[in-house]
């Protein structure tokens, strides 16, 4: 993990350039969800351009399975790519993954070795345990010439908006049961557990949210010029809401150790919360009546 760290931080530093271990190699970096926690994370991967679209690869490197991102894009095929650009800085982009089978999958495994005898080698592997390496296209996103589609992208946002308001509504409320000295609903038989798991949960969901989002952006100021102000704003606020999540989960605790296990310290967390949350609905608001319309997707009652 700190080896993979330490190649983001360089990425994104240096325009998607990095060296040592990966120099001249043409990386990209996969945003996903992790499918058992929801918590997203960041991998970088090699890739090969075919056509418009992105190929990587799920090798697993002598590993007895393929990496967490293949598992990932499987439960929710939907992630954000960072890639160098012309501008000359890393940029998000909003993807949708597709899991290559049959001659297609073959014929770009077969490409991506010819180029990289490298991964002959990971190939004899997974064929001597009959685990053929998983082939996945990215295809970034595109508000172009589609209008229907566009409009199932604001109804997803809008629905999202509501999913965070629930996860938002149960932590809250764990925090008040604990307060309260209620003890915890079935399935949960500790309170404090109980309430730590829907803070993060919350914490988790908002950051993906934000993270798909930072992609979508991108999308925007291509297709919808006259939206860069709105989405420059939007961006100053996920950056705010991204300080004050990591000092939530901090408070919070990341690990199962440093649980709140007082009304003092559930009172600290609600207080914490609440400040996180300030000025979380009329962010909402903004994005909704400056990127619905554009989408043609109408604004919730």
């Amino acid at each position: 993990m700190d080896f993979d760290q330490r190649v983001i931080e360089e990425f994104r530093a240096n325009n998607g350039q990095v060296g040592g271990t990966f120099e001249g190699a043409s990386l990209v970096l996969l945003t996903t969800v992790d499918a058992r926690m929801g918590k997203p994370h960041t991998t970088p991967a090699g890739y090969l351009r075919d056509g418009d679209r992105y190929l990587v690869f799920g090798s697993p490197a002598g590993r007895p399975r393929p990496p967490d991102w293949y598992q990932d894009i499987l439960a929710d095929p939907h992630l954000t790519v960072e890639l160098g650009t012309e501008e000359g800085a890393v940029k998000p982009f909003a993807a949708r993954a597709v899991v290559l089978e049959g001659e297609e999958r073959d014929r770009c495994w077969e490409l991506r070795r010819s180029r990289d005898p490298g991964f002959r080698a990971h190939a004899g592997q997974t064929e001597q345990a009959e685990r053929p390496v998983p082939v996945v296209a990215l295809h970034l996103l595109d508000l172009a010439g589609n209008p229907e589609r566009n409009r199932m992208i604001g109804q997803q946002l809008i629905l999202h908006h509501r999913d965070l308001r629930a996860e938002l509504h149960r932590a809250r409320a764990a925090i008040d049961r604990a307060l309260a000295g209620e003890p915890a609903p079935e399935p949960e038989a500790d309170l404090a557990a109980g309430m730590r798991r829907h803070c993060l949960t919350f914490c988790y969901a908002l950051r993906a949210h934000h993270l798909q989002e930072e992609g979508t952006f991108t999308a925007f100021e291509k297709q919808f010029p006259h939206l860069v102000p709105a989405v420059t704003r939007l961006r100053r606020e996920h950056a705010v809401v991204e300080r004050a999540l990591a000092e939530f989960e901090a408070l919070v605790g990341g690990g199962t150790e440093g649980l709140p296990g007082d009304p003092a310290d559930a009172e600290k967390l609600r207080a914490e919360l609440d400040r996180l949350v300030t000025g979380l609905e009329e962010h909402f608001a903004y994005e909704e009546r400056h990127l619905l319309p554009a989408l043609g997707t109408p604004l919730p009652s």
